[in-house]
């Protein structure tokens, strides 16, 4: 994995088993898939074998940066690995950096419209589906539903800054 220092640039690269057991910063991209009406959002569960935020519920496709890889190259690549979806635009919509003690990177965020098939990597999601923005806030505000505490931290930040109706 490419590892960041602090302030986001590239310092060397590190097994991704150092990474998480010294904390050490890195980057990881999230995308925000969402109808082509921009209406709903894709709203997912993580795996329960996931080493990072097993089995909640989140609405970013993404994952960690290689030794040399750009976000847009990683965010993309990811996109494609987690729900099957290529060959659209991807929309740059923030950066920021998470730290809760244990894990620490930059986020690069991105969104793209997508109305097409989805094909989740079992590994990845074990269940997905569309949702609006108001069920997407009903999902945050339930605990009885764990919402990936770096995804939650994203997606609050989108949706206070988005100008959107709620489906």
């Amino acid at each position: 994995m490419a590892i960041y220092d602090e302030g986001g640039r590239v310092v060397g690269v590190a097994p991704r088993g150092v990474v998480y057991q010294e904390g050490l910063w890195h980057a990881s991209t999230g995308v925000l898939v969402r109808s082509g009406d921009g209406e709903r959002v894709y709203l997912h569960r993580r795996s329960p074998d996931k080493l990072i935020f097993p089995g909640c519920y989140d609405c970013w496709a993404g994952g960690v940066l290689g030794p040399g890889e750009s976000p847009d190259a990683a965010a993309a690549r990811e996109l494609e690995e987690e729900l099957g979806v290529h060959g659209v635009p991807l929309t740059p919509i923030g950066r920021f950096a998470y730290d809760d003690g244990k894990v620490r990177y930059h986020v690069f965020l991105y969104e793209v419209r997508w109305d097409g098939p989805l094909r989740h990597q079992p590994e990845e999601v074990v269940w997905g589906g569309w949702v609006t923005l108001q069920e997407l806030r009903d999902v945050l505000a339930d605990p009885a539903r764990p919402f990936a505490p770096d995804g939650r931290v994203g997606i609050e930040r989108w949706l206070a800054t988005t100008e959107v109706g709620d489906g």
